[in-house]
C-alpha cells in the first residue's frame, strides 16, 4: 500500500518545456500534479536553446503582432503565411496531428503567458520570437514562477526507473520511493543533446504499455559531406542559400532557404539543420547529396552571361568575377572543385569550365557522409506513433491515463521556435485535459 502522502491526481515525468507547462495547466485547474525531474535543475534544455536565448516560439503563427511588446526587426515580413496553419507546416505530416493542441494554446496565447510574467519578447527577421534580455534563464524562470503559484510539486534529481498499471491508475518508482498517480503525463523528451538527460528513456515506457516506436533519428543536425575543400573554409557564413536534400535522381526530399556555415566536420547552420530532417526521414543517407544553390537571386543563364562578360575584361583572376555574395575563399574552392586552377584568369577560361563553375553555383553537389548525431541533434525524429495518442487529448489510445506530450511524440518541425511551441501547446492541451475529478477513471 503506497502512503496518502505519495498519492497524486496526475504525474509529469520530466520538467522540460511541455511538462512544466502541462504541470502548471493541471495544478491550476485544481489538480493535485508532482513533476519528477531526473537532473538536478529543471527546464535543462530551455537554458541551452537558441544559443541560451531561448527562441520561444514563431511569429508565422501570429495573426496580431500587437502581443509583442519588444521591437520587431523590419526584415520580418509579417505578410507571409501566418496563423495556426502555418505552424502546422512546419512539422510536414505530423503537423495535422498538432491542430488540437495548436487551438488549446495558440502562438499568441504562449506569447501572452511569458509577456505576463515579465518577460518582454521580439520578433527577428526570420520570424524567431526571443526574450528582448535574449536570455534563456527570464523564460525558465518565467515557467518555475507561474509553477510556484500553481501549487504543483517539483522534485528534481528523481528519476523515474518504471511505471506499472493497477486498479488505482499508476505506480511510478524511483530509486528512493514509489508513487501513485491516477494519471501520468510522460514529457522526458527524445534523444537529442542526450547532456540535458534526454537518453530516450520514455520509449520503455511507451513499449511497456504496448506503443510503437517509431526509431528515432537525429534532426535538425550538422551534416558531414564528402569533400576536402569544405573543412577548409571552418567558419565562413553565407547568409542566403538554398539548400536541398536529393538522390542520385527524382526531385528534392527537402528545400530551406536560410543561412549556411562551413565548419571544419562538414556544414551547419539554419538551412542545413532544417533539411537534415530529410535525412533523419531517409534509409541510406549515404545515398542522398546535398545540393547547394550559393546565388539564389540569380539565374542560370544570368550568371553565365555575366561571367562571360566578365572574362573579357582583363586579365583578372576567375575568382575575382564570381558574384559578389561569394567570398574569395570560397571562390577559389569552387574553382578547385570545378577543376579549374585557382590562378586561371578570365580571357583563357574555356566554355566547358565556365559551365562547370556556373553549375557549381548553382547546383553544387556534396555527397551525405552522415550528421554529428544525436549529441548534437535540437530536436529527434521519431518517437511514440501519432496513430495510437489521441491529438484532442494526447491521451494514449492503448493505455487509458497515460498521456504522451512533447519531443517523446513523433513529431519533429522545421528550426525556428516551432518545436519549442509544440511543447507548450502539447503540454497545455495535456493539462486541460486531465480530469480534475478524483472519482473519475
Amino acid at each position: 500500500m503506497i502512503e496518502t502522502s505519495n498519492n497524486y491526481d496526475a504525474i509529469v515525468v520530466g520538467a522540460g518545456a511541455a511538462g512544466l507547462m502541462a504541470a502548471i495547466r493541471a495544478a491550476e485547474r485544481g489538480i493535485r500534479v508532482l513533476i519528477l525531474e531526473k537532473n538536478r535543475r529543471p527546464g535543462v534544455k530551455i537554458l541551452m536553446s537558441g544559443g541560451t536565448r531561448c527562441n520561444i516560439t514563431n511569429a508565422r503563427g501570429l495573426r496580431n503582432l500587437r502581443v509583442i511588446s519588444g521591437p520587431i526587426d523590419p526584415a520580418y515580413d509579417p505578410r507571409e503565411g501566418r496563423g495556426a496553419r502555418s505552424i502546422q507546416d512546419a512539422f510536414g505530416p505530423g503537423g495535422k496531428f498538432l491542430g488540437p493542441a495548436l487551438r488549446a494554446l495558440s502562438v499568441e496565447e504562449t506569447v501572452t503567458v511569458f509577456e505576463s510574467e515579465g518577460v518582454a519578447t521580439k520578433i527577428e527577421g526570420n520570424g524567431k520570437v526571443f526574450p528582448v534580455s535574449d536570455r534563456a534563464s527570464d523564460v525558465l524562470d518565467a515557467l518555475l514562477r507561474r509553477l510556484e503559484r500553481s501549487s504543483a510539486m517539483l522534485r528534481c534529481l528523481c528519476p523515474v526507473l518504471g511505471i506499472e498499471a493497477n486498479h488505482e491508475g499508476f505506480a511510478v518508482r524511483t530509486a528512493g520511493e514509489t508513487f501513485q498517480a491516477k494519471r501520468v503525463v510522460l514529457a522526458v523528451g527524445g534523444q537529442s543533446f542526450p547532456g540535458c538527460g534526454t537518453s530516450g528513456d520514455g520509449y520503455e515506457i511507451a513499449r511497456h504499455f504496448g506503443h510503437t516506436i517509431v526509431p528515432p533519428r537525429p534532426a535538425l543536425v550538422p551534416l558531414r559531406v564528402d569533400s576536402d575543400w569544405v573543412p577548409t573554409l571552418k567558419g565562413l557564413t553565407l547568409p542566403d542559400v538554398i539548400a536541398s536534400i536529393q538522390g542520385p535522381t527524382g526531385p528534392a526530399h527537402c528545400e530551406r532557404r536560410e543561412a549556411l556555415l562551413f565548419a571544419h566536420f562538414g556544414l551547419t547552420g539554419p538551412a542545413i539543420l532544417d533539411v537534415s530532417r530529410a535525412i533523419a526521414r531517409h534509409e541510406g543517407p549515404h545515398r542522398l547529396d546535398l545540393v547547394l544553390d550559393l546565388v539564389p537571386t540569380d539565374r542560370f543563364e544570368a550568371l553565365d552571361q555575366q561571367l562571360q562578360s566578365a572574362s573579357r575584361q582583363g586579365r583578372k583572376q576567375v575568382a575575382s568575377l564570381l558574384p559578389g555574395p561569394i567570398p574569395r575563399r570560397l571562390a577559389e574552392a569552387l574553382l578547385i572543385a570545378s577543376n579549374i586552377r585557382t590562378d586561371r584568369v578570365g580571357p583563357d577560361l574555356t566554355r566547358e569550365e565556365r559551365i562547370r563553375l556556373v553549375t557549381n553555383l548553382k547546383r553544387l553537389r556534396l555527397p551525405v557522409q552522415g550528421t554529428l548525431g544525436f549529441a548534437k541533434a535540437e530536436v529527434t525524429s521519431g518517437g511514440v506513433s501519432l496513430e495510437e495518442v489521441d491529438p484532442k487529448t494526447l491521451e494514449s489510445r492503448l493505455q487509458p491515463g497515460l498521456f504522451f506530450i512533447g519531443e517523446v511524440l513523433d513529431i519533429d518541425g522545421l528550426i525556428g521556435g516551432y518545436n519549442f511551441q509544440a511543447a507548450w501547446s502539447t503540454g497545455w492541451l495535456a493539462g486541460e485535459a486531465i480530469s480534475p475529478d478524483p472519482n473519475s477513471p
